[in-house]
């Protein structure tokens, strides 16, 4: 990382710029695109009426302020942040971002409402609606813990079960292979039979949609453990419970780890089906809500918070697995 730091600072008392000191120069270009869509913003008539246009420019040109005050202070630390380092070209494509978007919709209108919205738009959804969509965050949170959770133990179970146990496998993998490939959405007949309510149904199918890759996965890692593992286990005297437990298990984390990343993506893709069956509130109902009634910029403002507790949830992932395979690093595997 310490090459980020030194390509990303510069002097400016080299001729690169007009005046002297020292400048991250991501963070100065990173303020002066956000300067820019804030200006585009303000300046530039809008096509269509939208709400809250005055409160997104200042929001941008805040953002930009703050940019602009990290390019200044950044150099100066005697240990600057890598990880905002490493993020200042992401921090310029947000900035261009916003003044192309802000330009093709309210300002020039080539992409048309109601089938776009600019930026203002969404901040117009979550300064009005706000309540709404908490409510339906905390619904659609609920309904993945429990199905994501259920999905996850099982699908991690019978995983193990396939991969340890021949007579197991012989009977569980070609049914698995037959449920595997079917999509979550084509069990809703079934669930309305199977279960009481459609609440139980909607984590049913969460479940399945999460619990499927992890039993895979799970039970391909179990069967690719190397046999010379257990047979130095069984010769210092450890039974089969050890062996699942301590060696099985372990050595399978990684394959493990796949199948819960995929499992999660799969969960959220299923959410908005699954909220269809009934459901008051729930992102994916306010998704199906709002396109019935062409709200398009409450569905983008939906998705846009979808998106951001996905890749919240992959992070975190990403973190514990880092954390519980540490003893990898380091091998040649």
């Amino acid at each position: 990382m310490a090459d980020i730091s030194q390509s990303t600072i510069f002097r400016l008392d080299r001729g690169e710029a007009g005046t002297s000191g020292l400048v991250w120069r991501d963070g100065l270009l990173a303020a002066l695109a956000w300067f820019g869509a804030a200006a585009i913003t303000w300046f530039l008539p809008d096509v269509i009426v939208w709400g809250d246009t005055s409160a997104f420019a200042l929001l941008v040109a805040a953002i930009g302020a703050v940019l602009l005050g990290l390019a200044l202070a950044v150099p100066r630390l005697s240990r600057p942040p890598q990880t905002l380092l490493y993020y200042g070209p992401w921090l310029i494509a947000i900035g261009v971002w916003f003044a192309i978007w802000e330009l093709t919709t309210a300002k020039l209108g080539w992409l048309p409402k109601p089938f776009f919205s600019p930026p203002q738009g969404l901040l117009n959804v979550y300064l009005s609606d706000w309540e709404r969509l908490l409510i339906c965050v905390a619904y659609t949170g609920r309904l993945w813990i429990l199905g994501f959770t259920s999905g996850i133990v099982v699908g991690f179970a019978t995983g193990v079960a396939l991969g340890w146990s021949k007579r197991f496998a012989y009977w569980g993998m070609p049914i698995l292979k037959l449920i595997g490939p079917v999509p979550a959405s084509a069990w809703i007949p079934a669930t309305f039979f199977i279960f009481p309510t459609t609440f139980q149904a909607s984590i049913f199918l969460v479940a399945l949609a999460s619990g499927i890759p992890v039993a895979i996965l799970t039970a391909a890692g179990v069967g690719q453990v190397n046999k010379s593992l257990y047979d130095v286990a069984r010769t210092l005297g450890a039974d089969n419970r050890f062996l699942v437990l301590k060696v099985a298990i372990p050595a399978s984390l990684p394959n493990v780890f796949v199948g819960l990343f995929m499992g999660l993506y799969y969960s959220f893709a299923v959410l908005v089906v699954a909220e269809m069956l009934g459901a008051k509130f729930g992102l994916g109902w306010y998704l199906q809500f709002n396109t019935a009634y062409s709200a398009y910029s409450n569905v983008y403002a939906a998705l846009v918070i979808m998106a951001l507790i996905c890749a919240g949830l992959v992070k975190l992932l990403f973190v514990a697995r880092d954390r519980l395979l540490s003893w990898q690093k380091g091998m040649i595997l």
